[in-house]
């Protein structure tokens, strides 16, 4: 063995001190089985970037910088994390109504483009855009807009939220305005900014009622498919090539089953897709072939979180033309290992939201993965990054998460297919609950990206194998309470146990030796 790859491994045995005293896991990885394609990770703007998209430059584009990019610090570790994708907000107008609007967090409500006298101003949502030009910018090429709530001059009671959560703040006569309006703002960012938004979600959450607190509008499935054709029919006339998003469900299981609160608006995938349903809207040619929810409140206990999953999974199999995407989480649930209240820029929060990333990538067969607030000013575990509630000017502070997510959103690219891994338990949920948690990526460059997360306190030796050439180079990225996705030596492949920290995220990449 060459002096240099001792000295790696010697190097790994001081810092990994204590992972002697366990048995290796024994992994075996096949990049030649194939599961779902992985299309993008992303987060959104909302509500934070209307601020801080108008702060001082070298602090938003520090922000930008984490988020966005794929450049490396002189030692090697990423300067971000590479989002692929960007969820942009295209706001109802709240904020023009100050106080009347019912919104009493001026930053939850939002600008609108379309004014009272039917003109567009453009100007509006400026610091969301300074955002969206530095994603594109930074070569994100992914763009999905969404829709909180049709804009306050359209809806039922000029107000950007509903009044008694009962059905869509939007009476049928106004789809064909609403999907007009859609249609202007897209047509705008793309001749005029040339992003082009591959998706448009029109109908965020339509599950919940939304009588206050935020821009919402609560859809039942009817009224789901009704404004869906219209908008089909006017994207159409129109040339409009973004894809409509349906759904974007405010929990998973309401498109898996029948949920008694709202059965209404639940069962959605045959709702939608199956051509028996009166809500059949799979064969428009504007809908995206993919179904969109939202992780919330079924990430514990353990078996719940294994469940619904599956039952995703299942659904899969059944409607063999979708895929899933896993379009928005935050912890908004309160359980006996975390609570959504408080902020936490440490790995307790990095490693809970990696063990369910983990969960939907290879549970559900997710080929996406969103957060919510790329930036939060919330005493709330809803953040990427955080900053202080200020509308000019403030402090940013990055968080475990951020760097966490990155663990897969740098080098998990798109097009990547998410590749076969076996091990001793790996399915079990106490594996899933605290044990270590791997999921493998083969990327279009024929990279190999094997992202471990070891939620126990002590390190663990990896024993690796891989149909790879031995003298592969391995490349490692750390997340833990020491490390901020930081570039560990590098090292040839070979037959010696590889180790991971205890309570940390490590990304290995497999290149080909120069």
């Amino acid at each position: 063995m060459k002096n240099w790859l001792k000295l790696y491994f010697l190097w790994c045995a001081f810092h990994w001190a204590g992972a002697q005293q366990n048995p290796a896991i024994e992994v075996h990885i096949n990049k030649n089985i194939h599961f779902q394609s992985i299309h993008n990770f992303a987060a959104s703007d909302a509500w934070a970037a209307q601020y801080t998209g108008l702060w001082p430059h070298k602090k938003k584009e520090q922000m930008a910088e984490w988020l966005f990019s794929k450049e490396n610090n002189p030692d090697g570790s990423p300067r971000g994390i590479g989002l692929s994708a960007w969820r942009f907000n295209i706001g109802a107008g709240s904020t023009a109504q100050a106080e009347e609007s019912g919104i009493k967090d001026e930053w939850r409500r939002a600008e609108g483009f379309l004014q009272d006298d039917g003109s567009y101003n453009w100007q509006k949502q400026a610091g969301q855009q300074w955002f969206l030009q530095a994603a594109k910018e930074s070569g994100v090429n992914q763009f999905i807009a969404f829709v909180n709530s049709p804009p306050i001059q359209m809806t039922r009671n000029n107000k950007a939220h509903s009044n008694d959560g009962l059905a869509a703040n939007l009476s049928p006569d106004n789809y064909v305005d609403y999907a007009n309006f859609l249609a202007k703002v897209l047509k705008h960012f793309k001749d005029s900014l040339t992003v082009d938004f591959d998706y448009i979600s029109p109908f965020n959450e339509p599950q919940w009622e939304w009588k206050g607190g935020q821009e919402g509008s609560p859809w039942n499935n009817n009224e789901l498919a009704n404004a869906t054709r219209v908008i089909d029919s006017v994207f159409a006339q129109q040339k409009i090539n973004s894809k409509i998003e349906i759904t974007e469900a405010g929990q998973i299981d309401y498109l898996t089953g029948d949920k008694e609160k709202h059965p209404n608006r639940s069962n959605q995938i045959a709702s939608f897709f199956s051509p028996e349903s009166t809500n059949y809207v799979g064969d428009l040619k504007s809908v995206a072939p993919k179904i969109a929810a939202h992780s919330y409140f079924t990430t514990w206990d353990i078996s719940k979180l294994k469940k619904e999953r599956e039952r995703i999974a299942e659904k899969l199999v059944e409607y063999p033309s979708l895929e899933y995407w896993m379009s928005e989480y935050c912890i908004l649930e309160n359980n006996e290992e975390i609570k959504g209240k408080g902020r936490d820029l440490g790995m307790p929060t990095a490693l809970y939201v990696a063990r369910l990333i983990h969960a939907d990538l290879t549970i559900a067969n997710a080929s996406a993965w969103h957060w919510w607030l790329a930036m939060s000013p919330y005493d709330f575990k809803d953040g990427l990054i955080y900053v202080d509630k200020e509308s000019e000017d403030g402090n940013f502070y990055g968080s475990k998460l951020l760097w966490a997510l990155g663990n897969y959103s740098r080098f998990i690219r798109p097009g990547a297919k998410r590749i076969s891994v076996a091990y001793d338990n790996y399915y079990t949920e106490e594996n899933l609950k605290d044990g270590v948690l791997l999921s493998a990526y083969k990327n279009t460059d024929d990279s190999v990206v094997l992202v471990v997360v070891n939620q126990q306190d002590a390190a663990m030796h990896l024993e690796l194998n891989i149909d790879i050439p031995s003298n592969s180079k391995i490349e490692s990225y750390v997340t833990s309470e020491s490390y901020n996705l930081s570039k560990m030596p590098d090292a040839q492949f070979g037959k010696s146990k590889i180790q991971v920290f205890g309570k940390s995220l490590t990304t290995f990449v497999f290149n080909k030796a120069d």
